[in-house]
């Protein structure tokens, strides 16, 4: 959801970044390299036992930073120099992959070989619930276990959702939102109308990028418990979350019930017995199957709110205007 929300928020401004990936990649190696300083290197020579509360959030703003750090790679590029965005896109998806394995693999090597770097008070501090409560509500629910179902996930997974609402308020709510979606709409016209363009572009998919690279650091952190891999999974649901994009419709709201839709289907083959390799990658698909029929009933019903930015993935020239 964190990588569909930070492109929802760029691609609003009217920037097609299509290098998602590489920015969870970013956001997932800063997050681990981070922590992995601070748990394995100083308090293990400093003699001191690592803050949970610090380590969240050296995490969370190493992330962040070198994620919009990838986004302003991508904004000078495309908006300054008025490179083509889908190629510019691409070729970040191909060097965050990089920069997040390289860095990985060194990570592997200062801890002892592949699949020994740990994190574990980080990991923990960021996979940590409330069993009281999970108790509580499975207590009155019976089998429905709602508490198992609802509120047995890390604070990450709320703060997503918490997220994905305030994004549709400033865009709806927001003269500054409004004003963002205007320059994603009809570029020349917001300029026209006095709104600095490069600058609401240049702050939007910085934002927006450091919102994706969210997603790779809760990968890191809740999903596989605070270590390395290099399979490409962070690169496959990068490209989920910008299919999510489109599934959504460039609606925030839209993008956390999608979100969790996507995760059921692409997830499904592990609860499923018996199926072969082949079958396996058919199930794989099947969020990209669905983003293609909802591409078709979107064109099909051409309802003007349900379609993407009128300007985006076109550079805009001033003297062009």
């Amino acid at each position: 959801m964190f990588g569909a929300l930070g492109e929802i928020i760029t691609e609003k401004s009217g920037n097609l970044n299509l290098g998602v990936p590489g920015i969870m990649y970013f956001g997932g190696i800063a997050g681990l390299t981070s922590t992995f300083m601070y748990e394995n290197v100083y308090c293990v020579n400093a003699g001191i036992e690592p803050s949970a509360a610090l380590c969240v959030i050296m995490c969370l703003v190493a992330s962040f930073l070198a994620s919009a750090l990838g986004g302003l790679i991508y904004s000078f590029l495309t908006i300054t120099l008025r490179t083509n965005q889908n190629v510019t896109g691409l070729t970040l998806t191909i060097l965050g992959s990089g920069v997040g394995n390289f860095f990985g693999g060194s990570l592997n090597k200062l801890a002892g070989g592949v699949g020994q770097v740990s994190v574990a008070v980080t990991s923990q501090a960021f996979r940590n619930y409330s069993l009281s409560l999970v108790n509580f509500f499975d207590g009155f629910t019976g089998k429905l276990r709602l508490g198992t179902l609802l509120f047995s996930y890390g604070f990450l997974t709320y703060v997503a959702i918490i997220l994905a609402v305030a994004i549709w308020f400033f865009l709806s709510k927001t003269r500054t939102g409004l004003s963002l979606r205007a320059i994603g709409e009809n570029t020349a016209t917001a300029d026209a109308a006095g709104i600095n363009v490069t600058k609401y572009k240049y702050l939007a998919t910085c934002i927006g990028a450091g919102i994706s690279g969210l997603g790779g650091t809760y990968y890191v952190m809740n999903y596989i418990k605070g270590t390395w891999e290099n399979q490409g999974t962070i690169e496959a649901l990068g490209w989920l979350a910008v299919a999510l994009v489109i599934f959504a419709t460039w609606k925030s709201l839209r993008a956390i019930w999608g979100s969790y839709l996507f995760g059921v289907l692409y997830w499904a083959y592990n609860y499923i017995p018996g199926l072969s390799r082949s079958t396996l990658e058919l199930f794989k698909m099947l969020p990209y199957v669905v983003t293609i029929l909802v591409l078709l009933m979107v064109s099909m019903r051409k309802k003007k709110e349900d379609q993407p930015p009128q300007s985006l993935g076109i550079p805009y020239f001033r003297e062009e205007r």
